[in-house]
C-alpha cells in the first residue's frame, strides 16, 4: 500500500518536513517513492510554510495512495491557498 506522508528533516528543535508518497513498509525517513511538496511549521515572515504540488497529489491520490491525517489538512490548507491566491497556479 502507498501512502502520502511526512518525512521528517531539518535541525533538533526546528523541524522541517518533506510530503512524500511512499510504501508503507519502508522506514518514515526512508526511501521514498516520490518527494511532491514541504511544510515547515516554523516558518516565520516571508518564508515559505507549505508547498504542495497539488497536481501530483491528486494523481496518486486517484492511483490508491492515501494521506495520513496530517498530510490530508495540509492537502486542504494549500487548496485554499490556492484560491486565496489564482497567480500561483
Amino acid at each position: 500500500m502507498v501512502k502520502i506522508r511526512l518525512s521528517r528533516g531539518g535541525a533538533k528543535k526546528r523541524p522541517f518536513y518533506r510530503i512524500l508518497v511512499a510504501d508503507i513498509r519502508r522506514a518514515r525517513d526512508g526511501r521514498s517513492i516520490e518527494r511532491i511538496g514541504f511544510f515547515d511549521p516554523c516558518a516565520q515572515g516571508g518564508a515559505e510554510r507549505l508547498r504542495v504540488d497539488r497536481a501530483r497529489a491528486e494523481y496518486w491520490i486517484g492511483q490508491g495512495a492515501q494521506p495520513t491525517e496530517r498530510v490530508a489538512k495540509l492537502l486542504k490548507e494549500a487548496a485554499k491557498q490556492a484560491e486565496a491566491s489564482p497567480l500561483e497556479a
